[in-house]
């Protein structure tokens, strides 16, 4: 019996982000997670060092890289449409979390305990997912970054309110991050190095 769950994971690369918005540069869900999972992992670690924490590194490295695999099924719901409205946004969850259960559904029966917890996490990590929503919001904080970079004003709303969003989440690694890491996002290679 063929297994189907990897070679659908590996779809993610065909599912593009902001939809509604001119890009310079398009990004799919594929990268977009695996810039989530590094930068969960950051926060994780700046959570533990610097702020003592206790979170799961690896489980928020973990999380994220499964964060939005369900959009393989649904698509990527532009954020004015999926936030603006309440009735829209229960609707949607519901329909991700029906999607994730398709997809766990995909793997062999031995393995689905390994997987649910990525994709239905629960309560059981609730800092690390936290943090995951954190890095989510940072990835598309340098989205914008790098957008406005390019000259693509488009952005501009969505950089501001993406901004004030994480500083409102009020986790310290986070704030740590805007102020020491994402000026960064904002030079040259040749200033960068």
């Amino acid at each position: 019996m063929s297994q189907n769950f990897y070679a659908v994971l590996s779809r993610m690369k065909y599912i593009t982000r902001w939809a509604l918005m001119r890009n310079t540069r398009p990004e799919n869900i594929c990268e977009h997670s695996y810039d989530v999972a590094v930068l969960a992992h950051a926060l994780a670690v700046l959570t533990n060092r610097r702020f003592g924490g206790k979170v799961d590194e690896g489980r928020c490295v973990l999380l994220a890289l499964y964060h939005d695999a369900p959009e393989i099924l649904t698509g990527d719901m532009p954020t004015p449409v999926k936030y603006d409205n309440p009735a829209i946004r229960d609707a949607y969850k519901q329909v991700e979390e029906v999607s994730a259960g398709k997809l766990l559904s995909m793997l062999p029966e031995d393995l689905q305990p390994d997987y649910k917890t990525l994709f239905f996490p629960g309560d059981a990590f609730k800092e690390e997912k936290k943090l995951v929503k954190a890095a989510d919001k940072l990835s598309a904080l340098i989205k914008c970054v790098e957008e406005l970079r390019q000259g693509n004003r488009e952005f501009q709303s969505a950089r501001r309110s993406t901004e004030a969003a994480i500083r409102a989440m009020g986790l310290p690694a986070a704030d740590c991050f805007l102020e020491e890491f994402l000026p960064a996002y904002e030079l040259t290679l040749d200033e960068q190095s």
